[in-house]
């Protein structure tokens, strides 16, 4: 049987209080209308309806291709919204889901089990139904003896009888999608707010004899409905334990999930130990047996088997296999490292490539760089890569050794097992196999070092009179 999904994403969110659009407010680094498009889309969904409204360029703009639109240009209820669809959906048989881009809790799993259910006992509807602890302000489910939904009643309307039940309405629903569509043409907008509503639909199904079923989630928070910020914040926590939890079940040891963020789109193999304080974002992937932490954060990078990351900034960066990173580095966007690299404390890598076996220690920065296999950079070694107008290149050879306290003016380049000496200033290339020596020849000046004092020492005393 076919399926499809519409997911309403048109609500401007005023409670956010936000310039941003509210399905676009990310949780767990990912805009909440994404988390709700790959849910339906990994329930074998063939076709998906994105109905925007308000921010439909920047909702489009992040969603691209992925799914198909339709405009709400007025907000006039969910049914309106549903019904924007229909000139691509109206003719289609087969099931359809109508879910919310505010909802990014909900599961796949928990819409597989209702598209089942409602699939199997060939229903006209099937509402998603959760039980609250604290229903209030939400649609009670009223139930007939068999368990098939006899109505939804709002909490404004409820009898105390009614207003005693826990179970509510998520809002999440599955439809035959013809039946939906012609009793969607009936839904009129008689009421207080006059919207047109979709639970409306529900109500027509049952007055034509139809079969409408109520299927409810065993986690409540799938039905979470993000408005505000307090419920964003609500959402986060959830997803955060979602996400420490699958790695942690598919052998990620997090020596404290509370204080770790792994975003969405996170990757992490096995045996890979992540400590607190540490934050993974965007794309990043991290290999197996890798130890990352305590207090980084890496974003958009890939961390191959073995390798370590301590106290560092990582983004969009890549570090090979048993490679170590930090304490304290920083490898920027365009930063490579080879296998079995050395990156030190204090040190700032960007657009390089570090070959394999090479050590920058501590206190460098390589900028705009090749670095070969092998190689030394020493202590506070620098590629001044920037004239006040232009990047240049800097070139270092397999083996070579760059001392301590080494100026590289790019462009230049050091060949292969060159050696240049500590406090050098070098501003042409080195050939192989070189040493390069560019500082001034050392003077002593025997007993010299008491007159300087003394001069220093007077020249006080003049500036302070007692």
């Amino acid at each position: 049987m076919k399926r499809m999904a519409v997911v309403l994403a048109a609500g401007q969110g005023k409670r956010m209080k936000s310039k941003l659009y509210k399905v676009l407010h990310p949780v767990c680094g990912k805009p909440m209308v994404g988390h709700v498009l790959n849910t339906v889309k990994a329930t074998g969904c063939q076709r998906s309806i994105v109905v925007v409204g308000h921010g439909a360029e920047a909702v489009k703009a992040y969603l691209g291709d992925s799914s198909e639109y339709v405009l709400q240009e007025t907000q006039l209820g969910t049914g309106h919204a549903v019904k924007q669809a229909k000139d691509l959906l109206g003719g289609e048989e087969g099931t359809l889901i109508v879910a919310y881009g505010d909802t990014p809790l909900i599961t796949p799993e928990t819409l597989i089990k209702l598209m089942t259910l409602h699939e199997e006992r060939k229903a006209a509807a099937t509402v998603l139904t959760a039980v609250m602890d604290n229903p209030a302000g939400l649609g009670r489910i009223i139930r007939t003896e068999e368990g098939e939904l006899l109505k939804i009643v709002e909490q404004k309307d409820c009898s105390p009888a009614e207003d005693a039940i826990r179970e509510i309405n998520t809002g999440i629903y599955c439809f035959d999608n013809a039946k939906m569509f012609a009793a969607l043409d009936k839904v009129t907008n008689h009421n207080a707010q006059q919207e047109y509503y979709l639970t409306d639909v529900i109500e027509i199904l049952r007055q034509q004899g139809e079969l409408v079923l109520a299927f409810q989630t065993e986690d409540a928070a799938e039905s979470i409905g993000v408005n505000d910020r307090l419920a964003l914040s609500e959402a986060e926590n959830v997803m955060r334990q979602r996400i420490a939890r699958r790695h942690m079940l598919d052998g990620v040891t997090i020596i404290d999930p509370a204080s770790t963020y792994i975003g969405a789109e996170v990757t992490i193999g096995a045996d890979t130990v992540i400590y607190p304080g540490t934050l993974l974002k965007g794309n990043t992937v991290i290999g197996e047996n890798c130890v990352i932490g305590p207090s980084s954060e890496i974003e958009d990078s890939r961390i191959m088997d073995g390798a370590k990351v301590k106290y560092s900034v990582l983004n969009g960066a890549e570090v090979g296999a048993r490679t170590s990173v930090g304490p304290f580095a920083y490898l920027r966007p365009g930063s490579v490292l080879g296998e079995d690299v050395k990156v030190g404390d204090f040190v700032e890598i960007k657009k390089a490539t570090i070959g394999d076996g090479s050590k920058v220690s501590h206190l460098s920065y390589i900028g705009d760089a090749s670095v070969g296999k092998n190689v030394n950079v020493g202590c506070g070694a620098i590629t001044v890569n920037y004239d006040g107008f232009n990047k240049s290149i800097t070139e270092i050879g397999d083996d070579a050794f760059i001392g301590s306290n080494v100026n590289l003016i790019a462009p230049v380049q050091v060949g292969k097992g060159a050696y240049v000496v500590a406090g050098s200033t070098i501003t042409r290339s080195v050939s192989e196999g070189d040493l390069a020596i560019a500082r001034q020849r050392q003077e002593n000046k025997p007993g010299y070092a008491e007159k300087i004092k003394s001069r220093a020492k007077a020249k006080k005393g003049q500036s302070h009179p007692s």
